[in-house]
């Protein structure tokens, strides 16, 4: 039997969530299961990546304005927009993923009586006050409901799942760890390595994210500059690449002008493919104030690519008997500059920590084992519900 899985999400717009979404959707099993794709609006570089074969559903395509606004207008368009759609295209699982999604879902499932495969992808009591700015209180109560009523709930990390239990006052064994998985040989055929002289003269580090505060952008613009001031010689060679957009960005174009060598830091913009930028850096470098499972510090790994990052979240699960990243504190620039000098320092344990990165991607975030136990949660879920 085949059954049709509704994944959901907000958008395409290329950040972790999203890119494992896609990943999931191209990689389940067929013969079982038939994947469509809920997003609020057709938004995003990745949109044009997903499968020929998954429907694309999106509320943005029925929106209407309110005459007159009433709070939590919007949010009960979209539950009835979902419930129409989950019986006209006799959808028989959900899988939901991010705050918003599972606040739309819960409803809607519970009125058609769709059992639901829910996944918390960051620590809830650091991210939802940041994600839903408004009624925090009141979304807590709601996410709570919805996720006591899912079939089953996944956290990418250890961290997250215990962070969401003692948020959501679940129960302790409710939560399932499922790590984010990376596709490593498709990730591998997206990029061309550059070829570079023995000694490079500059130190090339890339940051890939959202520009939003938990990212730690202006911790990482002010490490730079105390890292400049530190270097060993009198002219200081580094150059950083941030990828990616967000409503910091002005404020932090700003910033990077005070630095002394302002044209060391380059901002990009939205990549739909930033493998290329993280296998011809020095480094990739996360400076983020929290993390659930970072998507771009698993692709760096698979790539073969050194990682600085903070002791953030579900990040630090990414090293375990061997150590793959060189750590720095989160909200400390004096920290991160040091982590920056020891990187630039010492390349020879840059490459054994790399070595020992490939081998934890390839052990414990292998695409297709995590995929196996999603679509065992997922069938479970149908089988369950016909009972």
């Amino acid at each position: 039997m085949i059954h049709r899985v509704l994944f959901m999400i907000s958008s395409m717009r290329g950040g972790g969530s999203e890119r494992q979404t896609l990943m999931l959707l191209k990689h389940l099993d067929r013969s079982r299961f038939l994947p469509h794709l809920y997003v609020m609006e057709r938004a995003g570089d990745l949109l044009c990546q997903v499968p020929a074969d998954v429907p694309i559903h999106s509320f943005e395509d029925v929106r209407k304005e309110p005459m007159v606004y009433l709070p939590g207008g919007m949010m009960r368009q979209q539950i009835r927009h979902l419930q129409e759609l989950l019986s006209n295209e006799s959808i028989d699982v959900i899988y939901d993923r991010t705050f918003h999604m599972t606040m739309i879902a819960g409803p809607a499932s519970r009125q058609r009586k769709i059992p639901r495969i829910s996944t918390i992808v960051s620590p809830p009591e650091l991210a939802l006050p940041l994600v839903e700015k408004r009624f925090v209180r009141m979304k807590r109560h709601r996410l709570a409901k919805a996720y006591k009523a899912s079939r089953q709930i996944i956290a990418v990390s250890k961290i997250a799942a215990d962070s969401a239990t003692n948020f959501y006052q679940l129960p302790s064994n409710s939560i399932t760890v499922l790590p984010n998985p990376v596709d490593t040989d498709a990730l591998r055929q997206t990029i061309e390595q550059e070829q570079r002289p023995e000694t490079a003269p500059t130190l090339k580090l890339v940051c890939v994210g959202r520009m939003t505060e938990e990212k730690g952008h202006r911790d990482l613009l002010d490490a730079i500059v105390i890292a400049q001031a530190n270097w060993p010689n009198a002219n200081p060679a580094i150059q950083l690449r941030l990828i990616g957009d967000g409503p910091l960005r002005t404020d932090l174009e700003l910033q990077a002008r005070e630095i002394r060598k302002p044209h060391s830091v380059e901002f990009s913009g939205t990549l739909s493919n930033v493998g290329p930028s993280i296998i011809n850096s020095d480094a990739l470098i996360l400076p983020s104030l929290f993390e659930g499972m970072p998507n771009v510090v698993l692709e760096a790994m698979a790539l073969g690519t050194p990682v600085i990052a903070t002791r953030a979240g579900g990040t630090i699960e990414l090293e375990r008997e061997e150590p793959t990243i060189l750590w720095a504190d989160p909200r400390n620039p004096t920290s991160l500059a040091k982590a920056i000098l020891a990187l630039a320092s010492d390349p020879k344990s840059a490459a054994r920590r790399t070595q020992a990165a490939t081998r934890l991607i390839t052990e414990h975030h292998n695409i297709e084992t995590t995929c196996h136990h999603l679509e065992h949660y997922l069938t479970a879920a149908c089988v369950n519900d016909r009972k």
